[in-house]
């Protein structure tokens, strides 16, 4: 019979007892927007693909846009190797625009993108306007009376949206449209439905199940092309308004973890990223394939911030 020393059933029982370390994706928003989406979507998949040990935990943390995961991530988890991040064109948007109190995209390390998430505008299903060109046609004629509700912060990505869209329509008083900034795309929704605004901006895979199950009636699609599922939305350029907005939608994580750290969310993030979950994700939400990763995704971020701070300076929200 085999006879266990103290020390020997203490290390048995400090195994059994200490699970492993368990992954965790921060939402910069409230549950219910895009980057709540992109946690538990890209989560789940992870512990689908035995990727991580245990279920990955998702922890919303909204605030400034975004500004409040990102200062807290940089200022007291800068070297945890096992935080990750959901980020967006939301993100490098409010970078691009100085948003998060002097925060630069240095500050931490990209990992990449894994899907494209195209612009929607929505409207409550009782609204007035039919069509797109009813509502740019309201704006037109009267500024006051048209408000937009999106997920972002004022002068974020869905704000973006709407003044680039009216800009190309032709209405060149950008500092009179209405906006309404909330965190997470399900409390723009609320406040659409309820009346408090007239249409929404966000990106379709955090509207979808607003629009299968009725709560809003979208007017425009802001892609190239009409999106496979959602065939009945128009474009807005098939409406003659030539405005594309694509949300990307991927991870950041802390700058200063080791490269292998790094590369190893690197590699887990394309992994999903290859998966027929994800592939089933992107059908089922409107998702376009939007890969790109570590070196190349890095360098792409530099560039989106430069390209909005252009677009910024352009319709007068920098200076």
């Amino acid at each position: 019979m085999k006879i266990w020393t103290r020390a020997a059933a203490a290390a048995l029982l400090m195994t059994v007892a200490i699970p492993a370390s368990a992954a965790e994706c921060i939402a910069p928003a409230n549950p219910g927007g895009g980057w709540d989406f992109t946690c538990r979507q890209i989560g789940r998949i992870m512990t689908e693909l035995g990727l991580v040990p245990n279920m990955v935990q998702v922890t919303n943390l909204a605030g400034a846009g975004g500004g409040v995961a990102y200062t807290q991530v940089v200022s007291k988890r800068g070297s945890d190797p096992e935080v990750f991040v959901a980020a967006s064109s939301s993100t490098t948007t409010r970078l691009a625009q100085n948003a998060f109190a002097g925060a630069t995209a240095d500050q931490v390390r990209w990992v990449g993108s894994i899907g494209g998430d195209p612009g929607v505008i929505v409207v409550a299903q009782d609204s007035p306007f039919q069509n797109l060109t009813d509502l740019v046609e309201a704006v037109k004629a009267d500024p006051a009376s048209v408000a937009f509700a999106g997920g972002s912060a004022v002068g974020g990505y869905d704000h973006l949206k709407v003044l680039m869209l009216l800009n190309e329509a032709g209405f060149e008083d950008m500092r009179a449209i209405k906006y309404i900034g909330l965190d997470g795309g399900a409390d723009a929704i609320t406040q659409t439905v309820g009346g408090f605004a007239q249409a929404m901006t966000g990106d379709l895979s955090e509207i979808t199940g607003f629009i299968r199950s009725g709560d809003v009636r979208p007017i425009a699609v802001l892609s190239e092309e009409r999106v496979a599922g959602f065939d009945d939305v128009p474009t807005a350029k098939e409406q003659g308004i030539d405005s594309v907005s694509m949300n990307w939608r991927g991870v950041y994580v802390p700058k200063d973890i080791s490269d292998e750290d790094y590369d190893k969310w690197v590699d887990m993030l394309r992994q999903v990223g290859e998966s027929e979950q994800w592939q089933a994700v992107m059908a089922e939400n409107g998702l376009e394939s939007y890969a790109l990763f570590g070196d190349e995704f890095e360098a792409f971020v530099n560039q989106s911030i430069a390209d909005v701070q252009d677009i910024s300076r352009e319709i007068g929200l920098v200076q």
